[in-house]
């Protein structure tokens, strides 16, 4: 499994992954795409493809802001015919070594409430846990959702995340979109 840098002035590429990324992801937890891509053009986010040779897996999008020793996995997917191969944990495992100095933070539908995908939820925090995250004691809220957290390495405080949205989302969306991390 290799690791390679999103090429974004690759149209193949761009459409591959914007379309993995409107069928991995409910359209209420997606961003614009084209506003992702422009985040990464300033220089607030990460790209990543995973390969097997030359088999295209999946990729990841991380919001990552120069000086700051905290990243947040915003959008994690593997391929769809890929899944539950062990793709996913070689992709995440691979991530979580190139970031190993940094505090990691991610969000994912609460496991604990119940909900139509109550299973699917329980296997994705087994799928972290089993990949060496922890649960956090927060939970990530939006104006309309929320999300449990886990996180890897030292703990993402609250201020710190509220710092790394802030910066990513810029004026004036920071105050319209307004996340934050809440205690449970």
């Amino acid at each position: 499994m290799e690791l390679k840098e999103v090429d974004n002035n690759n149209k193949t590429e761009y459409q591959r992954i914007e379309k993995l990324y409107k069928e991995a992801f409910p359209s209420k937890e997606r961003q614009n795409f084209w506003s992702l891509q422009r985040r990464v053009k300033k220089g607030k986010a990460e790209q990543w493809n995973f390969y097997d040779n030359d088999i295209w897996v999946g990729w990841s999008y991380i919001i990552k802001i120069k000086g700051k020793n905290y990243i947040y996995l915003y959008y994690f997917a593997i391929n769809s015919s890929l899944r539950g191969k062990g793709y996913g944990t070689k992709a995440l495992k691979l991530l979580l070594e190139k970031y190993k100095d940094y505090k990691i933070i991610l969000a994912l539908e609460d496991w604990r409430e119940e909900s139509d995908d109550h299973e699917q939820r329980i296997k994705r925090h087994e799928f972290y846990l089993h990949c060496g995250m922890k649960d956090l004691p927060y939970k990530q809220q939006e104006p309309v959702l929320s999300f449990a957290t886990m996180g890897y390495g030292d703990e993402v405080k609250p201020e710190e995340f509220k710092d790394l949205i802030d910066t990513f989302m810029g004026w004036p969306l920071k105050y319209y979109y307004n996340w934050n991390l809440v205690e449970l």
